[in-house]
């Protein structure tokens, strides 16, 4: 059987490939929605800036440093060293709680267990923020589950106060930011290759000796990560502090939401954020700067 073939006619214009777009392009289209989001956080953040620099009236038109000039009084600066005192201590707190919990994890090799404990780190995340501060409430009440606890155990003989003070914002704070700890620390172990505890099993060294000198070191950058994710949370944290320790826990925010609200001083407000801003970003940045040079002392040594 005779096969036809398709002929274009003669003169007919050459056949041009399709346009395809280029590998930039689509990278850049692919990063759209990502930059319109960070734009529209930086234009805010422009925005608190110039008003942080205004006076009571004219946030826009007026000039003046005297919203910077009175968080140098004594009760600001108290305000700030409690948030960042807070803060750190609370993310010291849930990087020793998350690692263990971080280390099962990348342990695990049933896939349904990985996605319990997975399930179980985040459920923090998926129920609101003010849900778990009235549960707080019901827990360290005077009244509360935990008091009737040690009362019916006879640990103590009268309920212990543990709401609004530091010891209840504290908890408070390292339960909600807990997941942010573990999740980092676990995919930082889960990156050590079993090989490198199976020969220091050889040498002779114990499980606490190999995950203290072996599994630890080599998950710093992750364990860095964590510890700085939950003290970024931390420090503008207002739900918090607020329930749990009222007015005898001035953390920043809390502040924040006072110039705001009742007084309606947005330059002295802004200009508190501005600072809390300014001082978390100066962590972070040498929190990566850390992490950065112990990841390449890691690589160099492999």
């Amino acid at each position: 059987m005779a096969h036809s073939t398709l002929t274009r006619p003669v003169g007919a214009a050459p056949l041009r490939p399709a346009k395809t777009i280029s590998p930039s392009a689509r990278a850049w289209l692919f990063l759209t929605p990502s930059m319109l989001f960070l734009g529209v956080l930086i234009a805010a953040s422009l925005l608190v800036l110039r008003m942080s620099v205004g006076t009571k009236g004219a946030e826009w038109s007026g000039f003046s440093l005297a919203s910077y000039a009175q968080l140098l009084e004594p009760y600001y600066l108290k305000s700030l060293l409690l948030t960042l005192r807070l803060a750190l201590v609370s993310a010291l707190i849930a990087v020793l709680l998350a690692t263990p919990v971080g280390y099962c994890m990348s342990r695990l090799q049933s896939p349904l267990l990985r996605r319990v404990f997975l399930a179980a780190v985040l459920m923090p995340l998926l129920v609101n923020l003010l849900l778990q501060s009235y549960g707080w409430l019901v827990i360290l009440g005077p009244g509360g589950m935990l008091n009737q606890a040690l009362l019916g155990l006879g640990l103590i003989d009268r309920p212990v106060m543990l709401l609004y003070n530091q010891t209840g914002v504290l908890m408070g704070l390292v339960q909600t930011a807990f997941p942010l700890a573990v999740l980092p620390i676990a995919s930082a172990m889960r990156g050590v290759a079993r090989s490198y505890e199976e020969a220091a099993a050889t040498l002779g060294a114990s499980r606490l000796q190999v995950f203290r000198q072996v599994v630890l070191p080599m998950s710093l950058p992750g364990i860095i990560t964590g510890a700085t994710l939950v003290f970024a949370y931390n420090a503008s944290s207002f739900v918090v502090p607020l329930l749990l320790g009222g007015r005898r826990v001035p953390m920043l925010a809390v502040m924040v939401h006072d110039q705001i609200a009742p007084l309606m001083n947005w330059p002295a407000a802004s200009a508190a954020g501005v600072v809390l801003i300014v001082t978390t970003l100066a962590i972070m940045t040498f929190s990566e700067f850390v992490t950065g040079r112990r990841r390449r002392i890691l690589e160099a040594s492999q």
